[in-house]
């Protein structure tokens, strides 16, 4: 099978799922060890029997619903090649928008900022890549992600200060912190979303929270005062209909210029809020 064929077969075994294009090459160019335009220049170039064997296989879990990132285990997030399992939440481009949020805020100085909930270490490693100087920390619950962020920063070269734990409790005495940044379990345990797509694949403990959502977020907004800095920023992703909640409870909480940012789809997406010991 040549590569026009084995593209033009994927698009048409995978339609009318979420994404047969973006699908189709994704899994066509980690086969091959290239990028989409060597799919467009070489079409007549043939697979190996053991290449073709492999996507066989790959669309056959593909069409089961298991995620791509899964399948080829990899997983790009602010340009930076990252490694996937289903230990962790699969990295998505709305949440690029709380690293640039976060990058927004930082002082031109060296910092130290902590990313709690760090997974494959996304968020951290995306802020450690933009600026190296700073000491950034991250944390998760899971042995298994703590892991894997310890293999996505030594193989990308970004060294982090990494925890295992639940959010605050594994970082004893240090900070303060100039920001701190997570994106939490924000779902409801009732959400029909969770039965659908590649969010059935990823950990429940990643993605759901009590108190339709907020309890995790609740926590992290009442006790990251105790570990900002002065005028420190906290920055929260957070579901799409949950930004008038989220920002109620920082400002019940004390914090200042609490505003909620939205995503590439126009959706509210992260909220944050500055933390003054003396407002």
């Amino acid at each position: 099978m040549q590569i026009g064929q084995a593209r033009a077969w994927l698009l048409a075994e995978l339609a009318g799922g979420e994404s047969p294009r973006a699908d189709a090459d994704v899994l066509l160019c980690h086969l091959l060890g290239c990028d989409r335009g060597y799919l467009m220049t070489w079409p007549e170039r043939e697979l190996t029997p053991l290449q073709h064997q492999t996507l066989v296989q790959w669309l056959a879990r593909r069409q089961a619903g298991e995620p791509v990132a899964h399948i080829i285990g990899v997983r790009e997030f602010w340009s930076l090649p990252l490694n996937v399992t289903p230990a962790t939440l699969i990295p998505r481009p709305d949440t690029e928008v709380l690293v640039e949020q976060a990058l927004a805020r930082l002082p031109a100085t060296a910092a130290r900022v902590l990313d709690l909930g760090t997974g494959t270490g996304a968020i951290a490693l995306a802020i450690k890549s933009e600026r190296p100087h700073d000491e950034v920390w991250a944390v998760d619950a899971s042995a298994d992600a703590v892991a894997l962020a310890r293999q996505n920063s030594a193989q990308l070269q970004l060294p982090l200060t990494l925890r295992h734990g639940s959010w605050f409790a594994p970082l004893g005495d240090a900070g303060p912190f100039d920001l701190i940044v997570s994106n939490p379990p924000y779902i409801d345990a009732s959400d029909p979303h969770l039965g659908q797509g590649d969010v059935r694949f990823e950990p429940l403990s990643a993605l759901v929270a009590a108190d339709e959502g907020l309890a995790d977020l609740r926590h992290i907004i009442d006790v990251a005062r105790l570990h900002l800095a002065e005028n420190g920023w906290l920055l929260l992703e957070h579901g799409w209909q949950q930004g008038d909640a989220v920002r109620q409870l920082l400002a019940d909480a004390g914090y200042q210029a609490v505003e909620t940012v939205r995503d590439y789809g126009d959706n509210d997406r992260v909220t944050l809020g500055r933390w003054s010991a003396r407002r």
